[in-house]
């Protein structure tokens, strides 16, 4: 695909599942378009910073866990999208509060890498301090199933 479809692509996925309205979330494009065989690297040096290999871990070990740790469904906004060739970056911003009441809004810079209209690789930056502060550090149990 080329760049234009691809920024394309991650422009829809992005739409779908950044309402405003939690009942009209749609993620299913998200899934759809992320391979069997992605992997998720979550950069940096803390106790987040793993790679999430196969759609499976992805879902259920990195998105799943998320999940537990904010009310409602979670909402990430896209407010850039660059792309070059199989890359599209995507600038965004969370909308989020955890069951305590603690906002997390963290930034993010997703460098996804495409293949055929499948998503293979994700590489999140964002603020490792916020991250633990908010959400806490990653469970060992998950941790090991990811590494």
């Amino acid at each position: 695909m080329s760049a234009s479809a691809n920024k394309k692509l991650m422009q829809e996925i992005f739409a779908a599942a950044a309402s405003p309205d939690p009942a009209v979330r749609d993620r299913s494009l998200f899934v759809a378009s992320l391979a069997d065989d992605a992997r998720w690297i979550v950069t940096g040096q803390y106790s987040w910073s793993r790679t999430f290999m196969g759609k499976e871990a992805i879902m259920n070990d990195l998105h799943g866990y998320v999940r537990t740790r904010l009310r409602d469904r979670t909402r990430t906004v896209a407010e850039r999208f660059v792309a070059d060739g199989d890359i599209v970056v995507v600038e965004a911003k969370g909308d989020n509060v955890t069951p305590e009441g603690v906002r997390y809004d963290n930034d993010y810079c997703l460098v996804f890498r495409l293949e055929n209209g499948k998503i293979k690789e994700i590489r999140e930056y964002c603020d490792s301090v916020l991250t633990e502060k908010a959400l806490g550090p990653f469970p060992q149990v998950a941790k090991e199933a990811a590494s």
